[in-house]
């Protein structure tokens, strides 16, 4: 469950990007580069950007020499937050136009300009293929300079990384919105499981959770499907007053992120002992685990010494529980 300081946090970056927003759709997203002098020779910025379904963060750093015991503690200049930068999610305009604004906003923060910046690192969710890559090198060349070194990634390749100190060497699983489970070896072979979107089949995805359990409620409601507490504490969750309801809900706005955001009150349920509830979450930890299961397969990581890293709802100690008995 979210703590009130996080959501008090995510509210507060909610107006940030609102207001970002606005902002870039009355091209001012660059004024503020206007107001900055040359630049007085010094040795550049990078930015790093994680890009997913329902955020994206960039952190603005400094370009200094660094060595392996520092990665901890890197010196860290800006952060900028902004919304869905996944082009299957939100379309390619809204896609581009979110990671031009974090990167703006970041660079602002902390008074550089585009000239400063050294190299960009993308890790970005929905890059699932080389023409994704170039499509968004290609948005990047538009807004950089020429000598600025660009990258272009999917994002489980970062969370990978973070999780081993830079070393590309073992198997990342990521359920968030959505889900993908990824491995290197030392060799550079790599191989992904998951990570198709919804339609596809991001079943172990908060988005496939959540899909689930409004699937569940109004089987209910229609008799299809066994009573559950999943039907009250949505529709209270929601503001609705009858399954019903939930169909028109859910077509208003079908964004990925909105449904997704359902997680917590089938978690709340299950904890309480609905049968419906768990067996969802059951479902959904067995996909996971055959998603890390297939990539440590196909690239033969079992005994390799490699690590295996997770990211996003899987942390929370109810999946860590689950995940950790599938072996």
């Amino acid at each position: 469950m979210m703590t009130p300081e996080k959501e008090k946090e995510k509210e507060q970056d909610q107006v940030v990007v609102d207001a970002g927003m606005k902002r870039y759709r009355n091209g001012e997203i660059w004024e503020f580069e206007d107001d900055l002098g040359v630049s007085d020779g010094d040795n550049g910025v990078l930015l790093g950007l994680d890009g997913g379904t329902t955020s994206t963060v960039c952190i603005c750093m400094p370009m200094i020499p660094f060595s392996h015991s520092q990665l901890h503690s890197l010196p860290t200049l800006a952060r900028a937050v902004a919304g869905c930068s996944n082009h299957n999610s939100v379309g390619e305009i809204a896609a581009r136009e979110t990671i031009e604004q974090v990167m703006a906003d970041a660079l602002s923060k902390c008074g550089s300009k585009r000239s400063s910046v050294r190299a960009v690192c993308l890790a970005v969710s929905g890059v699932n293929h080389p023409t994704d890559q170039q499509r968004i090198l290609n948005w990047l060349r538009d807004i950089f300079p020429s000598h600025v070194r660009l990258y272009v990634l999917n994002d489980a390749v970062a969370a990978l990384s973070s999780g081993t100190m830079g070393k590309l060497h073992g198997c990342v699983l990521i359920s968030g919105t959505g889900s993908i489970a990824y491995g290197f070896t030392e060799d550079g072979k790599e191989a992904r499981a998951a990570g198709a979107g919804p339609v596809l089949g991001d079943w172990g995805s908060a988005y496939g959770i959540a899909a689930k359990a409004l699937t569940a409620v109004v089987r209910a409601y229609d008799g299809r499907g066994p009573s559950t507490m999943l039907a009250s504490s949505i529709l209270q969750k929601l503001g609705l007053s009858s399954a019903e309801e939930i169909i028109g809900w859910t077509y208003a706005d079908p964004s990925w992120a909105r449904i997704a955001a359902l997680v917590p009150v089938v978690v709340i349920c299950a904890e309480a002992g609905d049968e419906v509830a768990n067996n969802i979450l059951l479902e959904s930890v067995q996909e996971l685990a055959s998603s890390v299961k297939a990539v440590v397969n196909r690239l033969g990581l079992s005994g390799q010494g490699g690590a295996c890293s997770w990211c996003g709802m899987v942390s929370m100690e109810f999946f860590h529980e689950r995940m950790s008995s599938q072996g």
